[in-house]
């Protein structure tokens, strides 16, 4: 297990060989749409061109299917706290700890050692399909509040910014856990002075037999621009500017 001492060895042993340049480090995470999103269509040239001089690192923790549980230790007794009985939702889950956030641990401490003393850290979320698929939104917006805060305590980026990608209208307006954990994730952004939110409601737009309908999933187009209004709203945290309020930075 990746431990935040271990964190905190890499950002001294990475001291000496550190470039002239500043590096921001971004941390992909999420499910099926960031697992799909290539960060090389559309991410990398949209930091390049935001950050010309700039080193951009980044790092992408995801998987089909995932619920935030598996991110948050501490979501049993976030679950308690809204009513749900962990016991019978974890009955399927195959393990019990938090894999993925032990992952973005280990994979960030190699990531700092390569970049020591960022300029800034940005988390990049999309995720929330699962939760509001299981009818545990009630427990969404504690849950990935903890899931910053602990990466903030962890990665040892007390001013680390967040980028959280709303679920897109594939959700009827009447599935009210969807409706609620779009809700929460733009509560989120808005609580927090570092988080920012990416409107998604028009990436996923596809056509079949001449009708157009809003898929679970975007378009290769859609992926792309997902990953240039990440680094967008992040370029606006980092320099201190209010982030776009209707998640489509331009």
């Amino acid at each position: 297990m990746i431990r935040p001492m271990m964190i905190a060895a890499a950002l001294l042993a990475a001291k000496a060989g550190a470039s002239e340049k500043p590096a921001h480090l971004f941390i992909l995470s999420g499910q099926s749409n960031m697992a799909a999103m290539n960060p090389k269509l559309g991410f990398e040239p949209e930091a390049a061109r935001l950050f010309p001089d700039a080193d951009i690192a980044s790092i992408k923790i995801a998987l089909s299917g995932q619920p935030i549980r598996h991110w948050v230790a501490e979501w049993n007794e976030i679950a308690q706290k809204h009513g749900i009985d962990p016991a019978a939702t974890r009955a399927k889950d195959k393990r019990q700890e938090p894999v993925h956030y032990q992952k973005i641990l280990k994979q960030f401490a190699e990531l700092i050692r390569k970049h020591p003393d960022p300029a800034s850290v940005t988390f990049c979320w999309m995720q929330g399909e699962r939760d509001a698929k299981e009818n545990l939104d009630a427990a969404y917006y504690e849950a990935l509040r903890q899931l910053v805060t602990n990466l903030r305590r962890d990665l040892k980026q007390p001013k680390m910014g967040f980028v959280i990608g709303r679920l897109s209208d594939f959700g009827k307006a009447d599935d009210a856990p969807w409706q609620a954990v779009r809700d929460a994730q733009v509560k989120l952004a808005n609580d927090d002075a570092l988080g920012a939110w990416v409107d998604c409601d028009d990436l996923n737009d596809k056509e079949k037999q001449g009708q157009t309908f809003n898929d679970l999933h975007y378009t290769v187009e859609g992926y792309e621009l997902l990953g240039r209004r990440y680094v967008r709203q992040a370029r606006a945290i980092i320099d201190g500017k209010a982030p776009a309020k209707d998640g489509r930075p331009l």
